[in-house]
């Protein structure tokens, strides 16, 4: 008996856009025509749009706040931003497109379930948008829609349109990402974003409002291989002894056999508890409880898996970086690295090659700068316990910590 994955009504997606490409508008329009505005900020917005502009609001207003930040020299993270239809829950990570702020867009896709990249109906493809769709690639995000923007400047065209999907289909071939859909919109009158057009009567497809809220996610995470890391061990008393954390793949069951890694011991799970009582099961993102059959010496960092398919047990490893310190990496630096729920110190063993963000090429390379984003080995004081960032981004995934400043 197989038990269906669970439907996840939350969607995180990430956009990113040139300059000008209309991401501000795009994402005030979705906010605004999906009526997710306050009414002061609504009243703010064009009391701001009837000062600058005369008439109308102006949508970009929105999220432009990050604008004045940006002109005075304020550092930028990520603006998230958050809307719901009766449908699904959104999180927007909100990010800067430039070359400069690499580091910002990986930041808030590394847990986007989908990414929208703008490009000008009128521009056409251009080397940001290739990098965007990189960045995508590299962070392993599923689903991939390409909005062309400000199809209302060129005529509502078509062709304008056809031609943008082949080049971007052509470049995107060697990614193969699993999920790319294009769609026609102008986020300044909204055409194709909460509704359909009815001057594009050629696209026949959904508009973005449409496909987020039904577009499948469910199963865009492992849910064949249990992964359940440690977070905290729960002795109320003496005769209870559970283990809480997140479940990071697969699913959990009462009575199913579980293997507890680096110590290689077996068990099978007694319960899985929650603050509103036990469960039967539990899946990816849920945080429980689980108590065991045996009693096995499990700590903080140790992790429960499924005895079926193990992750790999190794303190050598190779992993793509995203480096987002102004210090350079340099081979031979030491760090502490935190996987999951594990902490310990690792060292650069080696820097393989930086890779070139427009093209995907790879290039020799003796270190890293802010922004750069490369092939390194490492080499831990304890073994991980990982899976690749292909198979799950949770296991698959970490950060390195300088121990002086604290830097990540």
């Amino acid at each position: 008996m197989t038990t269906q994955a669970p439907t996840i009504d939350l969607l995180r997606f990430t956009t990113a856009g040139s300059v000008d490409d209309g991401k501000s508008t795009l994402i005030g329009r979705l906010l605004y025509d999906s009526k997710s505005i306050f009414e002061d900020q609504l009243s703010a917005i064009q009391k701001t749009t009837e000062r600058k502009h005369g008439n109308g609001i102006d949508l970009s207003l929105l999220t432009d706040g990050l604008k004045a930040e940006r002109e005075q020299g304020i550092t930028i993270d990520v603006a998230y931003r958050y809307f719901s239809t009766p449908k699904r829950k959104f999180i927007i990570a909100d990010t800067p497109g430039h070359e400069q702020y690499t580091r910002n867009m990986v930041t808030g896709a590394s847990t986007a379930n989908l990414a929208i990249v703008l490009i000008d109906a009128r521009k056409g493809v251009l080397t940001q948008s290739r990098r965007h769709a990189i960045i995508a690639h590299l962070l392993r995000i599923p689903h991939v829609i390409v909005c062309v923007n400000k199809m209302d400047l060129v005529d509502y065209a078509q062709g304008v349109f056809t031609d943008i999907v082949a080049e971007f289909k052509a470049f995107t071939q060697s990614l193969a990402i699993p999920d790319l859909r294009f769609i026609p919109v102008s986020a300044l009158l909204g055409d194709n974003i909460v509704d359909k057009s009815v001057n594009m009567p050629w696209f026949t497809g959904d508009s973005l409002l449409s496909i987020l809220e039904t577009i499948e996610i469910a199963f865009d995470r492992n849910f064949r291989d249990v992964r359940f890391p440690v977070q905290l061990v729960v002795r109320p008393h003496l005769d209870y002894r559970g283990y809480a954390g997140q479940v990071a793949g697969g699913e959990l069951r009462v009575g199913e056999p579980v293997i507890a890694l680096p110590s290689g011991k077996k068990s099978r799970i007694k319960s899985i508890d929650t603050f509103d009582g036990p469960l039967q099961s539990a899946f990816y993102p849920m945080s429980v409880v689980v108590t065991l059959e045996d009693d096995l010496d499990i700590s903080r960092g140790d992790s429960l898996v499924g005895a079926d398919h193990l992750p790999t047990l190794s303190a050598d490893l190779r992993a793509t970086l995203s480096w987002m310190s102004e210090m350079p990496l340099e081979i031979g630096k030491k760090y502490m690295i935190k996987h999951g729920t594990h902490l310990t110190r690792t060292v650069i063993k080696s820097i393989d090659t930086r890779i070139d963000i427009n093209t995907l090429g790879r290039n020799p390379a003796t270190s890293l700068a802010l922004n750069d984003i490369g092939e390194v080995t490492l080499k831990t004081l304890k073994p991980l316990i990982f899976d690749s960032y292909t198979e799950n981004r949770s296991t698959g995934s970490f950060i390195l910590i300088d121990e002086l400043s604290h830097h990540t």
